[in-house]
């Protein structure tokens, strides 16, 4: 379930560790949610939803032995699958999956004698990433922006402040929908604000993304597997989200 023991043993190893686990956890709930809504089987034993170092995820029974290798997730996760919005049940699970970060994380502290400061470090790096709650909602979109080297994009000539600005042709809203707005009122970039729907990472020059038109939430290309080609034929796009609500509703 776990496979091999994983055993870091700094406060960098932990993080790592960390960083890799909830993503594995956010693609289950955002990318791969309907793979994972299909495991989580109700008529199946107690389930739990694992996150491995590699950014993969799985579904899987407890540990059998007593106390097990790692603090293990919340059990039966797929018992409440069908008694609930999906929506609810994604975000309930969510919470447990933080919940269980934060666990494992600090379980590698104790074990390798974490001193307080070493702690704090550790809970300040995990406290600067969205939590997987606020990824799967929505509401990492408007984490504060912190004060920093100015964006190496801020001197990118842009010719919108919004993806709903008026009077602009089909291709031009194409445009604005790969990549995120600049505020010119306060002059600088809400890119450097914006997070990924899915991972919950920011903005980056470098990398294609995408909004969607129904949450009006930003997404890496690669997350969400869209490439700019395929974007140039998409006239309504919508994220996983979104997508698995409405066959929700249906």
């Amino acid at each position: 379930m776990e496979g091999p023991p994983h055993n870091p043993r700094t406060v960098e190893d932990v993080f790592k560790d960390f960083r890799g686990r909830r993503q594995g956890m956010i693609k289950a709930l955002t990318t791969d949610v309907d793979k994972f809504y299909q495991e989580c089987d109700p008529e199946k034993e107690n389930l739990c939803l694992y996150g491995l170092p590699n950014e993969s995820w799985e579904v899987n029974l407890p540990a059998e032995e007593v106390p097990p290798e790692l603090p293990e997730p919340a059990l039966g996760i797929n018992f409440a699958r069908d008694g609930m919005q999906e929506k609810d049940w994604l975000s309930l699970v969510a919470v447990h999956s933080d919940a269980w970060l934060l666990a494992v994380a600090f379980y590698f502290g104790a074990r390798f004698g974490f001193d307080k400061n070493e702690r704090k470090r550790l809970f300040h790096m995990m406290n600067e990433l969205p939590t997987i709650f606020e990824v799967v909602t929505g509401n990492a979109k408007k984490q504060p922006r912190e004060k920093s080297a100015s964006n190496p994009n801020s001197s990118n000539k842009s010719k919108s402040t919004s993806k709903m600005q008026p009077r602009q042709s089909d291709s031009q809203m194409k445009v604005l929908k790969m990549a995120p707005p600049k505020d010119e009122e306060s002059g600088e970039d809400e890119q450097g604000l914006t997070l990924c729907g899915a991972c919950g990472e920011n903005y980056a020059s470098d990398e294609f993304w995408i909004c969607c038109d129904v949450c009006e939430r930003w997404f890496h290309g690669k997350c969400v597997k869209i490439t700019p080609a395929r974007a140039e034929h998409i006239k309504q796009y919508k994220c996983p989200t979104c997508s698995s609500n409405k066959r929700a509703k249906v």
